[in-house]
């Protein structure tokens, strides 16, 4: 069973839609991910209030710049005490390390991953990195990521076979899950089943729950698909 593996994103504006959710779900059966939008509105104290209800965060601000930016912003991540924090793996070695020490020095229990490729390019888009397809440049990354002792990374369910890392322990953070085929923003849309077949630890979700007419018996029901 992959209890605790649904992450609900928080794509709001308001903090009163964000606590009207939490008031319908289960900290026990989900974690909750709080993106630039929220973060940039109500800074560290999102973090906290959620905390207090017991959810399990992963902060998704996509760090990317010099390292020693990088290691504070990453420091004052961690220091929230955060379940959760990612990267751009782009932004090479001795940034990820200095994300890394950030982590290590504040919350050596916590998980920092790394940013692949959006899941919103296609192969035209990537073409400014010289590479000629997407999986070519997400296992470029991932190989990067995991030779320099990162959690794992964000990336596509699709992109997950091409990926040459042969280690359970390695673990893969999918967006674009939809339980229908609406790919909205992204370039594929996968289903909680299909991304569980494809090898994906955490499955992100967004409209999917938080505008279900009831939240609970959504997760619920995904959590029974995929067990």
């Amino acid at each position: 069973m992959l209890d605790k593996k649904i992450i609900i994103a928080l794509d709001y504006d308001s903090i009163t839609d964000v606590d009207s959710l939490c008031n319908q779900i289960n900290p026990t059966q989900c974690r909750l991910k709080v993106g630039k939008q929220l973060f940039t509105r109500y800074g560290g104290s999102i973090i906290k209030n959620l905390q207090n209800q017991d959810f399990e965060i992963f902060l998704d601000l996509k760090f990317h710049d010099i390292p020693t930016t990088v290691y504070k912003a990453c420091r004052a991540a961690f220091d929230l005490g955060v379940w959760m924090l990612n990267i751009h793996i782009q932004g090479g070695e001795r940034m990820i390390k200095a994300a890394l020490k950030a982590r290590d020095e504040s919350n050596p229990s916590g998980k920092l991953i790394g940013v692949t490729a959006l899941t919103s390019l296609n192969n035209d888009d990537l073409s400014i990195y010289n590479f000629n397809e997407r999986s070519s440049l997400v296992n470029h990354l991932a190989l990067k990521a995991y030779n320099c002792g990162m959690d794992g990374i964000v990336c596509s369910p699709g992109d997950i076979s091409k990926i040459g890392i042969s280690d359970d322990d390695f673990q893969y953070v999918t967006p674009g899950i939809r339980l229908n085929q609406n790919k909205d923003d992204h370039e594929q849309a996968f289903t909680p089943q299909d991304a569980v077949k494809l090898g994906a630890s955490y499955l992100v979700l967004g409209r999917a729950v938080t505008e279900s007419d009831n939240p609970d018996a959504t997760i619920k029901s995904i959590i029974k698909s995929i067990d």
